[in-house]
């Protein structure tokens, strides 16, 4: 006995392209708009990682071996070129260079902590970049994904409309393009919400070390040199002995 050949199996004609094909331009339009839309949030979310961890990176180093430098030069010229903390210890040295100019008389700590301030300010704010496209992705995609949706309903009304009656045939098509377009909407909203809240956690953490650290940096300046933080003895480094007790005669 032969067996008999496997029929071929119908082609879906309620699929994704079909739907999209079926909703023309405005189908199109919204589908095209929530891809961007992801794409620019997968994008904005492992490039702000990447920049965050080479922050977080660069506080690590900070804590290990900067306070263990003579001058706050010599500590500067150890760092990565256009790394954050650089650049509040430029400031920070540039800002006590310059209060010596100025002819209205003002409080080194005042000048200091002002400049110091605008620094982190200024690196905060690059960190926080971008992050406004993933909250408004968020909380306007599932919007743009129901427009397609309504498209999708009506179309549905029109058809019934049009035949006289509800049959399957005429409303499966625009409701399974109303149901797709509710998807796309809610799988474009949902990594985004998660990405702008975990991206901004960091970003907390990392300014919390920022301004711990700008603290410091405030103290070492106006004390010239006398505060700085206590650190650990470097690797490797001989420790120091307790003395021993003196003998009783």
């Amino acid at each position: 006995m032969y067996l008999a050949a496997a029929a071929p199996q119908a082609e879906n004609p309620y699929g994704l392209m079909e739907a999209l094909e079926q909703g023309g331009t405005i189908a199109w339009t919204v589908f095209i708009i929530l891809c961007g839309m992801s794409v620019g949030t997968f994008y904005i979310l492992f490039t702000k990682l990447i920049e965050q961890q080479k922050v977080i990176n660069q506080g690590k180093k900070i804590r290990a071996t900067f306070w263990r430098s003579a001058s706050l030069r010599e500590a500067s010229a150890k760092l990565e070129k256009n790394s954050a903390y650089k650049q509040i210890v430029d400031d920070g040295i540039k800002a006590q260079e310059e209060h010596g100019k100025l002819k209205d008389p003002v409080e080194a700590h005042d000048w200091l902590h002002g400049s110091l301030a605008r620094s982190e300010g200024a690196i905060n704010s690059s960190l926080n970049g971008g992050l406004a496209f993933l909250a408004t992705v968020g909380s306007t995609s599932p919007f743009i994904g129901l427009f397609g949706t309504v498209i999708g309903i009506y179309r549905a009304l029109i058809k019934i409309g049009a035949a006289g009656q509800a049959s399957i045939d005429a409303v499966a098509g625009p409701v399974g393009e109303a149901l797709i377009m509710t998807a796309l909407g809610l799988a474009v909203a949902v990594p985004a919400v998660l990405a702008y809240n975990f991206l901004q956690r960091r970003n907390k953490a990392i300014a919390e070390q920022l301004n711990g650290f700008t603290v410091d940096l405030l103290a070492y300046l106006v004390s010239d040199g006398a505060v700085k933080p206590t650190v650990a003895p470097a690797p490797g480094a001989p420790v120091a002995k307790p003395a021993a007790a003196p003998t009783k005669a």
